[in-house]
């Protein structure tokens, strides 16, 4: 038998524009690995439909890439940045996650200097916080990684941006390793606004400098939960030992999810304390408790072996 030609893709946008048809996922796997005439013909298509059907294509475009990674959109969600609605380029952005070409460096800048949407210039700086990550293990040409560092650090501080807009860039900046950086933080952390100190906290433990260290012990006792959440969080990041007794302190803490990532923190840092105590929470009579320590058990097992094989 000879295998089944995909249908013309002029065939597939006309089915995809009929909002009273379902979206079958049939039908949109077909937009994956477009060729330049395909991409053309949808970007030509696309005004034609209507926003909440083009919306609801985007988000499933992503889902679909999530669960098959094979299926590549990417096509489709570069031209999404671009796009007049503001749902859409936050799915666009979301469809390039793990899309590290450096040509998006620039279209990202631009989203979160200039788009009117708050909620896209979060995406965009979170979206960029990827290649900070990327520079900092020197996988970036110096040029981007100055443009990136520079548009993230202005935006932390920037009076007319929004908060939630400031703390995305300052978490995505985080992992680089510059006294810019680490002056960024620490003003955010003496903010008097919640959402900034919360944001430094976490950004902390992504400088993965153990300098932070006395304040996230500080914070492990906050009267806050989502502060002792990002503080635990943090100290995990920083995988010093130190910190273990007061993670273990965490464990009994009356919000589950700051005994889950505390948990968690355990088996990044490992040692013969937080093994006992993870131990102990297989037992624990919360179903999410036991997996959470029994996924951190194994984590922590499996860096112990990496460490005994390489020695």
């Amino acid at each position: 038998m000879y295998p089944t030609q995909p249908p013309p893709i002029e065939e597939t946008l006309v089915e995809l524009s009929d909002s009273r048809k379902p979206l079958l996922n049939a039908r949109l796997v077909r937009l994956s690995n477009l060729s330049s005439r395909e991409l053309d013909a949808l970007k030509q298509a696309w005004p034609t439909i209507d926003t909440k059907r083009q919306r609801q294509i985007v988000q499933r475009l992503v889902a679909l890439a999530e669960d098959n990674l094979e299926l590549n959109f990417d096509g489709i969600f570069k031209h999404g940045l671009k796009d007049p609605d503001a749902e859409v380029r936050c799915q666009a952005i979301e469809g390039l996650g793990e899309n590290e070409e450096a040509s998006l460096i620039g279209p990202l800048i631009h989203l979160l200097e200039q788009d009117g949407s708050e909620k896209v210039q979060a995406a965009a700086a979170m979206a960029l916080g990827k290649f900070a990550r990327l520079a900092e293990h020197r996988k970036l040409r110096p040029d981007h990684v100055l443009r990136i560092e520079k548009a993230l650090l202005v935006a932390t501080s920037a009076r007319d941006k929004p908060v939630e807009v400031q703390r995305r860039a300052l978490e995505a900046v985080a992992p680089l390793s510059r006294p810019e950086v680490k002056t960024a933080i620490m003003a955010a952390y003496k903010s008097r606004d919640s959402g900034l100190k919360v944001g430094s906290i976490y950004a902390m433990g992504q400088n993965c400098d153990p300098d932070w260290l006395p304040i996230l012990l500080i914070e492990l006792d906050n009267t806050d939960a989502e502060v002792r959440y990002e503080a635990a969080g943090a100290c995990g990041e920083l995988g010093e030992e130190t910190a273990v007794p007061a993670l273990i302190r965490l464990v009994s803490d009356p919000d589950i999810d700051v005994r889950m990532v505390a948990i968690q923190a355990l088996g990044k840092v490992g040692g013969a304390k937080a093994k006992e105590c993870l131990q102990r929470c297989l037992n624990d009579t919360s179903e999410a408790i036991r997996e959470t320590a029994r996924q951190a058990l194994d984590e922590l097992i499996t860096i112990e072996e990496s460490l005994s094989f390489r020695f």
